[in-house]
């Protein structure tokens, strides 16, 4: 056995989503169009193919063309899978679920809750030394701040 298909092998099985988690996410995926036999070019993956493809980009951080090496599916499928199904919500749905569900099973304590986020403009210089002095290409250039 060849080492790159060893490699394949490995991902294939250690990244894959097991059946009970299947049945939680398929609910929400949009149905999908059977494939036309008379169509040119092989079959689409299963949704479940580009659900693994997707998962093992999301939890690995690889590059969506690398999914192609591991044999789960192509990288571009998956990525085309993602970009529909995340303007069509379906992770943000799924997440919902999963919350609703640990919120059952473990409780969910909502008196406390933290947010961790800056939306304001630097306190201290910031925009005052930008406005003095402006880096184009090798020259600097002097401003006048009022």
């Amino acid at each position: 056995m060849s080492m790159a298909r060893k490699i394949s092998s490995q991902a294939t099985t250690r990244w894959l989503i097991s059946d009970e988690l299947w049945t939680e996410i398929a609910p929400l995926l949009p149905k999908v169009k059977q494939h036309d036999p008379s169509d040119a070019g092989r079959p689409p993956a299963s949704q479940r193919q580009a659900m693994n493809g997707i998962f093992f980009v999301l939890k690995t951080g690889c590059q969506w063309r690398a999914l192609d090496a591991t044999g789960i599916c192509s990288g571009t499928f998956a990525h085309k899978k993602f970009q529909e199904w995340r303007k069509a919500g379906v992770f943000k749905a799924f997440w919902k679920k999963g919350l609703q569900k640990y919120d059952r099973m473990k409780g969910i304590d909502w008196s406390w809750l933290s947010l961790d986020a800056s939306m304001v403009k630097a306190p201290l210089a910031g925009e005052k030394k930008q406005a003095k002095t402006r880096q184009i290409g090798a020259k600097k250039v002097r401003r006048e701040v009022s």
